[in-house]
This record gives C-alpha cells, sequence and structure tokens, in this order.
C-alpha cells in the first residue's frame, strides 16, 4: 500500500501525535511561485492535512529559473491548479482547495476560512499589508518569506504583533514593490527560504521550538551569513 511507511522517516523528529496534529491541521499559501510552489510541496510531504492554495497568475518562462512546479510543458497554465496536481501526486491523502484568483480584499477572507495558519509568499509589499490585516483580523498567525538575489527574510506574525510595520515602516510609506525587481531570484535561495517558512509553518502548529515571532531571520548566501534580529 503506497501509504504505509509515509511518515516513518518523520520519527522521532516528530512524535505520533504530532504527526496526527498535523495531519488535522489546514494551510494557506498565498503565492505559489518561487517560495509557494517549494511551500505547499513541503508541506504535503510532511502530512499538513488540507491546504488552501492561492494563486491568479499562469506560468510563464521567466519561472522556469526557480519555480519548483514550472515546467517547459505547463507555460500558460494555472499556477494553483498546477500545484493542486502536483499535491496530489505527492501525497493524494492531503485535501487540496485551490483557487486561481489574485488574493485582495474581496475574496481573501473566503478564500482562508477554516486555515489555521497562512503563509504570505507574495511579491508586492502592499498586497502582503492587505493579507497580514485580513489574516489578523482572522486571528491566525502569519509565516512571511521574502527573497532578492541569493538574500532572504522569514518572520512570523500574530494576531497581535504589528508585523511589516516593523519591517517596512507605515503602509503608506512602504514601496509597492521589493528590492527583487532590480537583483533577480534564483532557485536555491526560494527553495532555501521556502524551507524556512515551513520550518517556521509546523513550529507554530506543533506550538514548539524558537519561532520567529517579532524576529526577523535574514539569510545572504553570498557570504554565509545568516542573522536574527529583534524586530522590537
Amino acid at each position: 500500500m503506497v501509504n504505509q511507511g509515509r511518515y516513518d522517516r518523520n520519527f522521532s523528529t516528530l512524535s505520533h501525535e504530532e504527526q496526527a496534529l498535523l495531519a488535522r491541521s489546514h494551510v494557506a499559501v498565498i503565492g505559489l511561485g518561487g517560495l509557494g510552489g517549494g511551500v505547499c510541496e513541503m508541506l504535503a510531504r510532511i502530512g499538513v492535512g488540507t491546504l488552501t492554495l492561492v494563486d491568479g497568475d499562469v506560468f510563464d518562462a521567466t519561472n522556469l529559473n526557480r519555480q519548483f512546479l514550472s515546467r517547459e510543458e505547463n507555460i500558460g497554465a494555472s499556477k494553483a491548479q498546477e500545484a493542486k496536481e502536483r499535491i496530489f501526486a505527492v501525497n493524494s491523502t492531503i485535501q487540496v482547495h485551490a483557487f486561481q484568483a489574485y488574493a485582495d480584499e474581496t475574496n481573501l477572507d473566503d478564500m482562508i476560512q477554516g486555515a489555521d495558519l497562512v503563509v504570505d509568499c507574495l511579491d508586492t509589499i502592499d498586497t502582503r499589508f492587505l493579507l497580514q490585516q485580513i489574516v489578523q483580523k482572522a486571528g491566525l498567525p502569519l509565516v512571511s518569506g521574502a527573497i532578492a538575489g541569493v538574500c532572504g527574510q522569514v518572520t512570523v506574525i500574530f494576531p497581535q504583533d504589528l508585523g511589516y510595520e516593523l519591517i517596512y515602516g507605515k503602509k503608506k510609506d512602504a514601496q509597492s514593490s521589493g528590492v527583487e525587481t532590480l537583483t533577480g531570484n534564483v532557485s536555491y535561495c526560494a527553495l532555501f527560504i521556502a524551507s524556512l517558512q515551513v520550518s517556521e509553518c509546523i513550529k507554530v502548529l506543533l506550538n514548539r521550538g524558537d519561532i520567529l515571532r517579532n524576529k526577523l531571520l535574514i539569510a545572504d548566501l553570498w557570504s554565509n551569513s545568516f542573522d536574527v534580529m529583534e524586530l522590537i
């Protein structure tokens, strides 16, 4: 049977009780590009039972250098639908809700309904602020990642936290797009930061380990520097 022994290599890093808790958990991944593709795959492999996958975009040739779910044969295909099919191919026990839609104030409330946690894999700062606002209103934690070239950052925002204001300043003063529009992004940095996001997701869901709440982990892979900044 395919599923027999599926999670054996998760033990004893995770207990059987923790594995069962992950199976009952629901994570919403907003954005399915360089970060989101890796995040949803790793969440499915570790056994998070329900995934909501949100992205209104389709794949194009510029995605091939770094986006885990993009392939030459699926150029023009929906990122959300391709993510759903990939998850089913990896772990058919996962329940998947896929939305081919761009996240905005008209649909985010509905798309994150029932989730225990939301993952920000977006690429514009103003949409990050909107996502934080709606996620905090729903009383949910938010795991955020961003990349630029070979640098990346990860933080965790709880409903009571200032969150992005501590990183980008006031929303009205923040730039719409990040520095990645100038630096580009490479595959190994995207998957590295995605891995850190998944790690934070699992720690939040299991209430275990040192969570990056009110902290910003900054990584520079050219210099192999990894710093954690206290935000408050």
